[in-house]
């Protein structure tokens, strides 16, 4: 049929199926679609690449038939020419894509990011990103980049700038690589970050190196000691004397407790391998003597939503306060590692102990992972602590667990 005013007017709805079309007999691929509810809307119909493609014109009454005819001859020119319309349209809303889109996209790819990671890379688009995160990725230049660190570095500092460019390189990297126009060319051929490098404009950062020294042990162990709450108190002494990171430790569940093989598992850590770190006497006293009146299901339970502890600052200014020991929780674990540096403990037991990778270290890819391994070493590491604290209430500790751990029976 000749599609015009009178004739579409007069087509009704389908009653058997959800659409259909009819087909102007002058201009071949201009078509009417009309749906089961009886909305009507204009399409051209086009073999493209092997396939037919059906693109949308415009809905009628929003288009009269003339102007729907003229738009159709423009789209079948440019499919005359090579030009696929469908893949055209695409790019242009691709390039159009908001650093907050890409930042939805990334995080659903990056589908094992940790909940405080995550958190962190909102927190971030959120702050350092709030009039940039619904403009189009392609606004963002290399200027602005420059110009917007070192404003970050001025506001709000040196590691923030840093951290919230990082952020933006790998949403940059990410876009690179996930949209592509129709030759499958990337939308984004160069990461605007790289700015920052080419004129070295990164801040330089200096690694927090502290940990507390060998003769600020024993006043600092002290002033914990007088910490009231035992949760907080005990927390403190299981990450110095495991070199656990603050999370691991916060979030460790009886669970993951095996007294009878006197170990305790960290499960999904930062680097995704589960941990395993035996028990030295030291430590399975500690943790018998928590095991004893547990509040719920984490070793150090606290009272949020979370359901365990969240870093104690009061009390770590208190002990700061009554030792002059000035510390971060992070510093306990820096303690614990040159401990266990000094006491010329092999490298591949103190990287298992730490549980870092060594995925480029060809020998370590034959020593067998066995907890078994790593109790001589962690002994030794919690015995020269306790040598270093040097305190009455530490004389006869090892034997005294020795006996505690003969009388328990499982």
């Amino acid at each position: 049929m000749h599609l015009i005013k009178t004739v579409v007017d007069k087509i009704e709805a389908p009653v058997d199926r959800d659409q259909a079309f009819h087909r102007d007999d002058q201009l071949k691929g201009f078509a009417l679609r009309v749906t089961a509810s009886g909305v009507k809307s204009f399409v051209v119909e086009k073999l493209v690449g092997g396939k037919v493609r059906r693109m949308t014109v415009g809905r009628y009454g929003e288009l009269t038939v003339e102007q729907a005819r003229k738009e159709a001859q423009k789209l079948l020119g440019k499919i005359a020419t090579g030009v696929d319309p469908l893949a055209e349209k695409r790019e242009f809303k691709l390039r159009q894509i908001t650093l907050a889109e890409v930042f939805e996209d990334y995080i659903k790819a990056r589908k094992e990011l940790k909940p405080k990671t995550l958190y962190d890379y909102r927190r971030s688009l959120e702050v350092a990103f709030a009039d940039w995160k619904s403009k189009p990725l392609i606004w963002i230049t290399k200027d602005k980049i420059a110009k917007h660190h070192t404003a970050l570095g001025n506001e709000r500092g040196k590691s923030y700038a840093n951290s919230a460019m990082r952020l933006l390189r790998a949403l940059f990297n990410f876009a690179a690589a996930q949209y592509e126009d129709a030759r499958g060319q990337t939308l984004i051929p160069e990461n605007p970050t790289r700015r920052l490098s080419q004129t070295r404009s990164w801040y330089r950062i200096k690694r927090r190196d502290s940990y507390i020294k060998p003769y600020d042990l024993a006043g600092w162990y002290r002033s914990t000691l007088q910490i009231e709450n035992p949760v907080h108190r005990d927390y403190l002494l299981l990450i110095l004397f495991t070199g656990l990171r603050k999370n691991e430790a916060a979030q460790l569940k009886w669970e993951n407790i095996d007294f009878k093989a006197k170990t305790l598992t960290i499960i999904d850590p930062k680097n995704h391998l589960d941990h395993v770190l035996p028990l030295s006497d030291f430590l399975y006293e500690l943790l018998w003597e928590r095991f004893r009146t547990p509040q719920n299901e984490f070793v150090f339970p606290g009272s949020g939503k979370t359901g365990h502890i969240i870093e104690p600052r009061k009390q770590m200014a208190k002990v700061v306060e009554n030792s002059g020991v000035d510390f971060m929780v992070h510093d306990l674990r820096r303690t614990f590692i040159t401990v266990a540096e000094s006491l010329d403990i092999s490298a591949y037991a103190l990287k298992r102990l730490l549980n870092h990778k060594m995925s480029n270290d060809v020998t370590a890819g034959y020593i067998i992972n066995d907890v078994e391994r790593l109790r001589k070493p962690m002994q030794l590491i919690t015995d020269h602590l306790l040598k270093l604290i040097n305190t009455e209430e530490n004389s006869g500790l090892a034997e005294k667990s020795k006996e505690l751990v003969a009388q328990k029976s499982f």
